[in-house]
């Protein structure tokens, strides 16, 4: 067991905070299985076990295949995904590895077309919102089935 601390337990405002994006992301208009795939997205890149565990979990619950949760990090060679959630993983990863080069013109303007400001803003918030998840379950070393 971890000796690191659990920001939920050391400051209740701070994990409060993070949650208000989880709920904003409850109420807005992006589809869960959207919102899933986007976690479990993130979540591979980052390493996130925790965050893998409950988001093929959750995905699994709202009808995800097997097949395309296991093909999920090779997206771009299979069948198994349409053209907006291409969009979606493809944003994912650029805003994920943003250090790399940032979030190319083509990535930003194939999901603009797709998708109206509103739908384009709520998949930006879910990105942002899994990757601060991300570095939280890993820096406080946080395992699955906790």
């Amino acid at each position: 067991m971890s000796n690191r601390i659990r920001v939920n337990q050391a400051d209740p405002a701070a994990f409060k905070a993070m949650m208000g994006l989880e709920n904003y992301l409850a109420t807005s208009g992006i589809s869960k299985k959207h919102k899933e795939l986007i976690k479990i997205r993130a979540s591979q890149i980052n390493g996130c076990a925790y965050c893998l565990n409950m988001h093929t979990i959750d995905a699994r619950k709202l009808g995800e295949t097997e097949q395309r949760i296991y093909t999920l990090s090779a997206w771009r060679d299979t069948p198994f995904f349409d053209e907006q959630e291409q969009a979606i993983l493809a944003l994912t990863e650029e805003m994920t590895l943003i250090s790399n080069h940032g979030v190319s013109d083509e990535t930003y303007k194939r999901a603009a077309e797709l998708f109206d400001p509103a739908y384009l803003s709520q998949i930006i918030m879910a990105v942002v919102t899994i990757n601060a998840w991300n570095r939280i379950a890993i820096t406080t070393l946080m395992v699955p089935g906790e």
